[in-house]
């Protein structure tokens, strides 16, 4: 079936590849209400220049496949790996509606896999989640196509990864409620996003010792 065009789909491999030529060919796609997540090492250029260049790539190749690991187990698209950083979506059709609750939940496994519930991460990450309209497609040119989500909900979950504190998940008001969360004891904060005239504001999630969270 491989030899066909068949095989599994690098997006998610528990989906044939066949079932997505038709929108790499024609670069189609849809506005839908989706879930990103964004997950991002903290220290990344620290650890980069404490590290021979193989080392370090070890390093984050394992991060990588642990990341697109859980990420697929959570019904979700690894979308791409960008430096230090790891993308996925979540869309209605893949996850049964349920997008942003498969969002969360695969960041607090995220967290577990990579040792961030703990005080002694093998990788030190955070993570930010945000829940919205988004196009979702086949975009680039003829040579270069890659499967993708763009638009303000991906510039937000974006900005929430990158202020993310070590071990932490930020998670938008509207990822909250499309997921059910109870948010009553959970610590929020107000953030001003670069580019963003009115604060955002997020609960904070994390699975850490609260001294090392705190920290």
């Amino acid at each position: 079936m491989r030899l066909m065009g068949l095989g599994p789909w690098p997006g998610n491999p528990k989906y044939c590849s066949g079932c997505f030529k038709g929108l790499y060919h024609s670069r189609a796609g849809a506005e839908i209400d989706c879930t990103l997540l964004f997950a991002d090492i903290r220290g990344s250029t620290q650890l980069g220049e404490s590290m021979a260049p193989a080392s370090f790539r070890e390093l984050m190749d394992r991060f990588y496949a642990t990341a697109a690991g859980v990420l697929v187990d959570h019904e979700a698209i690894v979308d791409k790996f960008v430096g230090d950083e790891v993308i996925g979506i979540f869309i209605p059709a893949m996850t049964d509606g349920h997008h942003a609750a498969q969002a969360i939940d695969a960041s607090l496994d995220l967290l577990r896999a990579t040792g961030d519930d703990t005080d002694a991460p093998w990788i030190s990450i955070g993570i930010g989640i945000n829940t919205g309209l988004a196009y979702v497609g086949a975009v680039g040119t003829a040579e270069h196509v890659e499967f993708t989500a763009l638009g303000d909900t991906v510039n937000v979950t974006a900005r929430l990864a990158s202020l993310a504190g070590v071990g932490e998940i930020l998670v938008t008001d509207a990822s909250a409620r499309a997921a059910g969360l109870t948010t009553t004891d959970q610590q929020r904060r107000r953030l001003d996003l670069r580019g963003r005239s009115d604060a955002t504001d997020v609960i904070v999630l994390t699975l850490r010792p609260e001294s090392a969270a705190s920290g």
